[in-house]
């Protein structure tokens, strides 16, 4: 059973999606000037209909934020995407905005990763030091 917290966060994560979504598809252009112009010169399509792509991503994020269906991928996707935003956006004022955006999302994807993902990281983890502990001795 998950904690309250976890859901505070989860709900708070996911409206923030959805209205940064919505008011991405009312402003498109001005959304878009938060692009850094050598990332905005590298988009394949033109500036309004990334933008557009963003808000329906960012309002998928919340969708699934909010009925807590997949809450891991949602929060894995977010984590990427705020990553990028902060790559392709720069140092603004709204960058600690995106920090803390980004903080809440990874503290959800650690917290919602299915048992089978855990279990291979587990696994992976122990191969590696199987592998290490293998090769000393090897060596010696």
């Amino acid at each position: 059973m998950r904690k309250t917290a976890f859901h505070i966060l989860r709900v708070g994560l996911g409206i923030t999606f959805v209205w940064i979504g919505v008011l991405i598809f009312k402003e498109p252009q001005a959304w878009g000037g938060y692009l850094e112009p050598w990332a905005a010169g590298l988009l394949p399509v033109p500036l309004e209909q990334a933008m557009a792509g963003t808000a329906i991503l960012d309002i998928a994020i919340g969708f699934l934020l909010l009925t807590d269906w997949f809450t891991w991928l949602a929060a894995l996707i977010g984590t990427f995407h705020l990553v990028v935003v902060l790559a392709v956006s720069g140092i603004t004022d709204i960058t600690v905005r995106d920090i803390g955006l980004l903080a809440g999302a990874l503290a959800l994807l650690t917290d919602s990763l299915p048992l089978f993902i855990l279990n291979k990281i587990k696994n992976l983890k122990k191969s590696n030091s199987e592998d290490k502990t293998r090769s000393a001795s090897e060596t010696v």
